[in-house]
This record gives structure tokens, sequence and C-alpha cells, in this order.
């Protein structure tokens, strides 16, 4: 029977030569981050919900587009981007298109799961399928990673159908959206270079030289072929063979996701679930039920408007009547979080974030001003801010080679994959990322002492 020690040391000895993110290392757990069964249910049902809500996300800007809902949800939505991208959003070839990969940034708080943002072009999809397939091969042991649910629980590693998604499930459903095309390209432009060894990982993993990784400058496409796009909107300019992509994808000849359509990469969807104008239309495309569910995960979501209000109005939740008395809220009172919204350098990883109760008066207010200054160009969200909880975790120093515990706070990541076409796509769930930092962290995620391990039940 193996210790903890020798789990976690059979786990960094599986670790590919050229790593699974560039230059980057992570602290390695014994055993999977194990979840209670009601929440791993309740993970593994969101794909449905979240589905339905990216579908009905891209119907809302359809019909504000046609003035059929209100103008200014389109009008936000297409802040800042450039006119050639908002005529792709609009274009009939893309016009049912959503993504294909689904990842909620999830944490784990008092009050149950808190769903922060959402992420269509994510990292860690290799790195995940890496973890699900090595810790499914450990050894039987006894070992003592506390989970969300049970903090004080000693727990054997789980077998393959424990661990959520089983050991192929992320690679799976990574394969399994591009549907029957022949060759598939996974385009990394340099901004994402860092995740490139993950994603030549997984590429491998699937088995049959199907999947291909290549640069910004590959133009080799051939009709019938699929092409992954591993590069944000907002980086455009640097991705020399994106225009070629897009006529391409345009003209049906490859398929594309995700698709060229920045409205996924806006943090401000959450900003437009919690309007009040927008509730009809939400209880009719989601339903009273996943409207409902949606509305006990996600936080309250304001963007930051700087329009003037008038006299007797006030912004819902926060009582101000203009954005700058958020300036002289108490310290206390700023429980909240600044955030970019999308199509900006600063818009992905910790970048761009300020959470309220963190910061001097002096950084909140200057934070408060850039909102509201730079709306027209690259428009910033407000958002309630949960603490995370804490949990029971351990990690393997290699140093003193002795597993060491560690109070800290988790963030969960769900992968979820959509195939079929029509009435028959599905979301299925290949695995689940734990980002588990230390304590005193106040904004969970992947850092050098953070604990990366797979979910079990």
């Amino acid at each position: 029977m193996n210790s903890p020690a020798e789990q976690a040391k059979f786990i960094r000895d599986q670790i590919p030569e050229g790593g699974l993110f560039a230059g980057l290392e992570w602290k390695t757990s014994p055993a999977p981050f194990p979840l209670g069964e009601n929440l791993a249910m309740e993970i593994e049902s969101l794909g449905r919900v979240l589905l339905q809500f990216y579908r009905a996300v891209n119907l809302l800007y359809r019909k504000s587009v046609e003035g059929k809902q209100p103008e200014w949800v389109a009008r936000w939505l297409d802040l800042g981007k450039p006119p050639e991208l908002i005529e792709l959003q609009r274009s009939a070839a893309f016009k049912n298109e959503i993504p294909r990969v689904i990842r909620p940034d999830i944490l784990l708080t008092e009050y149950g799961m808190s769903i922060t943002e959402l992420d269509s072009v994510p990292g860690g999809i290799g790195l995940t399928a890496w973890l699900n397939k090595t810790y499914c091969g450990l050894p039987i042991a006894e070992c003592g990673l506390a989970g969300a649910d049970n903090p004080s629980s000693i727990l054997r590693p789980p077998s393959s159908s424990q661990i959520l998604g089983g050991a192929d499930g992320m690679v799976r459903g990574f394969e399994s959206i591009f549907g029957d095309a022949k060759q598939v390209h996974i385009v990394i432009s340099d901004e994402a270079k860092t995740y490139r060894p993950e994603m030549e990982w997984i590429a491998n993993a699937v088995g049959n030289s199907k999947f291909k990784i290549q640069n910004s400058t590959f133009e080799g496409f051939a009709e019938g072929d699929a092409v992954y796009r591993f590069f944000e909107l907002f980086d455009l300019p640097n991705v020399a063979n994106a225009k070629r992509i897009f006529e391409l994808a345009a003209e049906k000849k490859i398929r594309l996701t995700p698709p060229p359509k920045p409205m996924f990469e806006e943090k401000m969807l959450f900003a437009l679930l919690w309007n009040r104008n927008l509730q009809n239309f939400w209880r009719q495309e989601l339903g009273e039920g996943f409207l409902a569910r949606l509305k006990k995960v996600i936080p309250y979501t304001w963007l930051v408007d700087p329009i003037p209000l008038p006299p007797h109005a006030a912004i819902p939740e926060l009582n101000l009547t203009d954005w700058q008395q958020l300036k002289a809220m108490s310290q206390k009172e700023r429980d909240l979080i600044l955030k970019v919204s999308g199509f900006s350098e600063n818009a992905w990883g910790a970048r761009g974030v300020f959470l309220g109760s963190d910061l001097s008066q002096a950084d909140w207010s200057a934070a408060v001003d850039a909102a509201l200054k730079n709306f027209e160009t690259s428009p910033t969200v407000l958002q309630r801010f949960q603490k995370p909880s804490l949990v029971e975790a351990s990690w393997f120093d290699i140093v003193k080679h002795e597993v060491v515990p560690m109070k800290g706070r988790a963030r969960l990541c769900p992968y979820y994959f959509v195939s079929g076409e029509g009435d028959a796509v599905r979301p299925t769930l290949g695995g689940v990322l734990a980002t588990i930092v230390p304590a005193d962290k106040k904004i969970v995620h992947g850092m050098s002492d953070a604990i990366l391990a797979p979910c079990s039940i």
C-alpha cells in the first residue's frame, strides 16, 4: 500500500518531459479533490443550463439587432469591437453558432456555488485531461485530501468511475466537438503559447494523428477540416491566419469553434441576466427552473455605464444614484469586484480585477474612474463578491519529500463539451479541475503556490 508521499511522487513522475504549461509549475496533491455526491450531481447537470443560457444570449443579441429586443443589448455587446468583427458576429453564416466548450469558474462559498464568469476559450483542457488520466492510474492506497463537502474525510483514491469524467472523458469530449472533420487544426496564438504544451498533449492523446497543433501563420486548411480557435478575439491583429480561418468558416468549407462572436467572451452576460428589463425574455427562453437556478449561483452583476440617471432613479441593489458614489463606500461595504468585461488583454486571468474590500480608498477610486472613462472602448462590470470557504487540502513538498497539509480556498472549473447538431446538441461533462490557493489569497486563480487536482465523487 503506497503512502500519500509515494502517490504524489508517482503523479509528478508522469508529467511529460516538456511540462504541460510553458515554464509554469503547480503544487501536486496526493489524491483527487473529492466532492460530495450532491455537489457532483449539481455540477454534472449544470451543462444543460449553461448551454441553454448561451443559446438564449445568442438569440437575445440577434433580436436586439433586429429591433425586437432593447437596442442597448447589442450596443453594449458591440462596445469597443472593430466593425469587421461585428459584421462576422451578425452574419448569417454564424447565426446559430455557439462555443463548443463551456467552462464556468465556480467558487465554493458558505452559501454554495458561485459562478463568477464563463470562459468560451479556456485554458486547462489538456491539463485536466492529463490529471484525470494520471489520477485514475494511482495505486490503491489510503490518503487524506479533504473535500468540499467533508473537510475531515479520509478517502481512498477513486476509481475511474469516481473521478468526474473518468480517465478519458476530457479527451473524448474534446474530440467529439468536431464531428466528422477529416483533420482538426488547433491554432494557438503567441499570446496563448503558455498553453501550447497541454494542447500538444491532448492532441497526441486522441491517438489517431487527426489533431495537429498550428501557429498563427499556418494556412494549409483543406475543405472538410475543423479549426479550434485557441486565441482571443481581441488579439486578432497578432493572428495572421485569423482572417483566412473566418473566411473559410463563413463559406462552410471548414468547421470552426469557438465562432468569431465576441459576445461569448464578455463578462457582461451576467449583467444582462440580472437586468430587470430582460426578465420576461429570460423566463421565456430559459424557463422558470433554469432561470431560478442561474440566479441562485450567479452573483448580482452590473455593467458600469456612466450614462446619467434621472434624479429620482437609483442603481438596483446598490441604491446609488451615480457611479461616482461607488467611490465613497466604506471598505466594509465594498465586497464588490470590478473587472474588465472582455475584448481586452486585461480581461483574462487575474488581470483587470479589483476587489473593493482589499483596496485602499484611493486605489478603489482610481479603479472606478478607469471603469467610467473606458466604458466606450473597454466596458467594466461590477459583481458581488462572495469569499470562498476554507477547505482542507495537502500537497507534496519535493524538497522535504513529505506531504504538507494546507488550508485553502477552492475554485472548480468543469469542462462541458457540446457535440451534435440542431435538436441533437448535447453537453457532456469531461472533467472538473480544482484550483486550491492558500487561505490568505483573496482571488482564486492558477499560480505557482496553488494546488491543481482533478475532482472526484
